[in-house]
């Protein structure tokens, strides 16, 4: 008992240097930038003391936070997802972009650029396409022993495939404008954060992200084993069900802002995995928040690395992630099934 008390508090402070970790990461990257911002200024805006320049406070408030608040949002939901997805189908290889949730919600992302409908329909629309490819991908990769990791691979590269296929007719359809937009989100843009985006994005990937976390206690079970966590009583074709569905909000409204942005659903899972523990009480936070860190950490070399260019920060993430995606696959027979739960 007492090591199992010792062990809660290990995690415990582990979550909390994640959090002090996330909180240096965005000093630091209110800091650095094409325009240099003095610490003293920083502190000073936000403590209400001293005096800060009017054009500083506008590029704090206006350009770096915003950016900064999708970047935690997009992490964290991502990152969450993610873990959720590994959970459910018991396989590490699961993640939005893998099994092609991301690519359905850019495609709805794109369908309402090309159509010319109002902005506002995006979110939306990307969750509708995320939710659909959501299930397809589940219903083909199903079977009655459960989720192969080839099966569901091969199912999510399909489906990318003809979602990816179905962008590049969107493309070949577009004016050079809507061109330019839709292949700039498909390599993840998040230097147009605004307020708005913030005030839509963050409210709703929190609350998605909060609703996941409830869910911690199936999720522990589910890995055990499908017969044991029905034996347990867990409802295991609802309990996956209800995830999907909030993996597909939390992804589409990622994406809506964001554009389409690989593997963060795939490495800080893992990584926070093997820092934590199976234990998705603690996993799910710990994915939250290391997902939070990991495309902040991302998004800012994207924009400092070649300044005054910026990169999208997805190229950053898939020189990080195809590695790393590697590395699984080359061990991919001592993490699936039941040892991945162990």
């Amino acid at each position: 008992m007492n090591t199992v008390k010792l062990t809660d508090k290990k995690k415990t402070r582990t979550i909390v240097l994640l959090i002090v970790f996330l909180a240096l990461a965005v000093i630091t990257a209110l800091r650095i930038g094409w325009a240099a911002i003095s610490f003293s200024d920083i502190f000073s805006m936000f403590l209400g003391t001293g005096c800060i320049t009017g054009e500083a406070r506008a590029i704090i408030m206006d350009v770096r936070l915003p950016r900064i608040c999708i970047d935690i949002a997009v992490g964290m939901g991502l990152s969450v997802s993610g873990c959720a997805m590994q959970g459910i189908f018991r396989n590490p290889m699961a993640s939005p972009f893998v099994t092609g949730i991301a690519s359905g919600g850019a495609f709805g992302a794109a369908l309402i650029i090309i159509l010319g409908l109002p902005a506002a329909l995006t979110g939306p629309s990307a969750f509708f396409f995320a939710l659909v490819t959501a299930f397809f991908v589940y219903s083909l990769a199903r079977t009655s022993s459960g989720i192969p990791v080839e099966t569901l691979l091969l199912a999510g590269i399909a489906v990318s495939f003809f979602f990816s296929a179905m962008v590049a007719f969107i493309q070949y359809m577009a004016d050079e404008k809507q061109l330019r937009e839709i292949i700039l989100w498909t390599m993840g843009r998040l230097w147009e954060a605004d307020w708005t985006k913030v005030f839509i994005a963050l409210p709703s990937i929190t609350a998605g992200t909060a609703a996941l976390t409830f869910y911690h206690h199936e999720l522990n079970l589910i890995i055990i084993g499908d017969r044991t966590a029905l034996n347990l009583g867990v409802e295991i074709h609802k309990v996956r069900a209800i995830i999907l569905v909030l993996v597909s909000f939390i992804t589409g409204m990622a994406v809506s802002v964001s554009g389409v942005i690989g593997f963060v659903g795939l490495i800080v899972p893992h990584v926070m995995r093997m820092m934590m523990g199976p234990d998705h009480r603690y996993l799910l936070p710990a994915s939250a928040l290391g997902g939070a860190l990991f495309i902040l950490i991302c998004d800012t070399a994207a924009r400092t690395v070649m300044s005054p260019i910026e990169l999208p920060v997805g190229i950053i993430t898939a020189l990080c992630g195809v590695p790393f995606f590697l590395f699984i696959l080359k061990n991919r027979k001592r993490l699936v099934g039941f040892s991945y739960g162990s």
